[in-house]
């Protein structure tokens, strides 16, 4: 039904599952990033959503997946349902604030996560107090600075003002917004536009699935708001349900949004979309219509969709990943992410990234790595696959391995085209004879006409 490639439209990201796209732009950083909750390739249930991914894009045609950047895992306090999300950017660090549902309750509740950078990985930092079945929540900051926390299910949505360490809401501030919102169900979020609060929520129109976009405006955050209108609605291959924010990105404005197209309609395995978003005089919103053709507006040729998977090395554990006898290191400047991997002195230290796809498709693997006097016989794994060094003149050899050539400043190394399986695949990097240092791995997808090209 979906091309697995796309010409600046939709779906916006095609080669990993996900959805409740939260859409941000940073201060003194041209990209736009959205943070989004994961769904699991063939699932028939949202209770299998167990992480968060993270995408940037400064020409929102050529997009990075920076792979998972929190996992239930590592939320010592949550049991299950990792939920819709959003981000913020507050005194200078980076907060993801998602939900879960506690263990020994089955609460939902509204946890926070913070980095030091926008794409993560992020550290758990415990749940918002003051907010009992805080699902899909949204963090909304006025332009004095006063932070908003926005949250609802199952037919309810309320708001409250934030303290300042936004680690609970304020006694006392907590509004019921459900009566003032036409069909609400879940997943409020705010964005102001000349001046005026925009409320959107996705909603049952008479109670009945599937879900469709509507919002409602206000003089202050927290309303009273009146109901406006719907801005999406019911289309073909959309999920059951539907989830978006609302941004403005190099001077026009974008909603963003999920659908089914990827999994060919299947609602719980759910793929980004976005389309441009057009105010009337009025302040009203004109109403979308979801089209292949999305968000392209110099045309529906304007490059073909590209996104990247770029795995940091040092992420460990925190990524899916792990450190194997090696270590992180911030020495060496010019690294990019956090920092990088060294320490492959003995024949199984390692380091192994997690990548996640929608479907089986290749790719192909660079890795940014620094071997002042060179690296061979490191061998390289894709899930069960030993990767052959692309120079070889002995493509059948038994031992297989990769040769990083010497180099002291950090290079890309080019190992061919590999095949993802669809769901988790597993990369792993073995020493080799030398003492080579990992930043990255770079998993760029390929067209049909590259399966024939050779490594460069």
């Amino acid at each position: 039904m979906i091309p697995s490639l796309s010409h600046g439209g939709n779906p916006l990201i095609s080669t990993v599952l996900s959805a409740d796209p939260s859409g941000h732009v940073w201060p003194g950083d041209d990209r736009m990033w959205i943070y989004a909750s994961h769904d699991q390739p063939g699932t028939n249930t949202h209770d299998t959503m167990t992480s968060y991914h993270v995408f940037s894009s400064a020409d929102l045609v050529n997009w990075t997946d920076y792979g998972v950047v929190l996992h239930l895992k590592d939320v010592k306090w949550a049991a299950s349902h990792m939920w819709a999300i959003d981000a913020v950017r507050w005194k200078g660090t980076y907060y993801l604030v998602f939900c879960a549902q506690e263990k020994g309750t089955g609460i939902f509740r509204t946890g926070l996560a913070t980095s030091q950078l926008p794409q993560g990985p992020f550290t758990d930092i415990g749940f918002v107090k003051g907010v009992d079945w805080g699902q899909d929540p949204a963090l909304f900051v006025d332009d004095d600075g006063q932070p908003y926390l926005f949250w609802g299910c199952g037919g309810d949505c309320f708001g409250g003002r934030l303290a300042d360490d936004l680690m609970s809401v304020v006694a006392g501030t907590t509004v019921r917004l459900t009566d003032q919102l036409t069909y609400v169900y879940e997943g409020p979020w705010v964005h102001k536009y000349r001046g005026r609060y925009y409320l959107s929520y996705p909603g049952l129109p008479g109670g009945h699935w599937p879900e469709h976009m509507y919002y409602a405006t206000a003089e202050k955050p927290l309303g009273p708001y009146t109901f406006k209108g719907e801005y999406i609605g019911a289309f073909k291959g959309q999920a059951g349900t539907n989830h978006g924010s609302i941004l403005e990105y190099k001077g026009r404005w974008y909603a963003l949004y999920h659908s089914a197209w990827v999994s060919g309609g299947q609602g719980q395995s759910r793929n980004l979309m976005m389309d441009e978003l057009h105010y009337n005089a009025d302040g009203s919103i004109q109403p979308i219509r979801p089209t292949m053709t999305g968000i392209a507006p110099d045309g529906p040729q304007r490059g073909p969709f590209r996104c990247t998977l770029l795995l940091e090395a040092e992420n460990g554990e925190a990524a899916c990943g792990s450190l194997l006898g090696t270590s992180v290191a911030t020495e060496r400047p010019g690294y990019s992410g956090s920092g990088y991997v060294r320490g492959f002195a003995h024949p199984n230290d390692a380091v192994t990234v997690m990548a996640q796809a929608a479907k089986s498709a290749p790719y192909r693997l660079k890795i940014r790595y620094v071997a002042p006097a060179g690296d061979q016989h490191n061998k390289l794994l894709v899930n069960y696959t030993m990767i052959d060094d692309p120079g070889t003149s002995d493509p059948d050899r038994y031992d297989k391995s990769v040769k990083f050539p010497k180099t002291d400043q950090w290079t890309e190394l080019d190992t061919g085209i590999v095949s993802l399986k669809e769901g988790d695949n597993t990369i792993k990097l073995y020493a080799g004879t030398g003492g080579i240092e990992v930043d990255y791995f770079k998993l760029e997808p390929v067209l049909p006409a590259d399966l024939q090209a050779q490594p460069r």
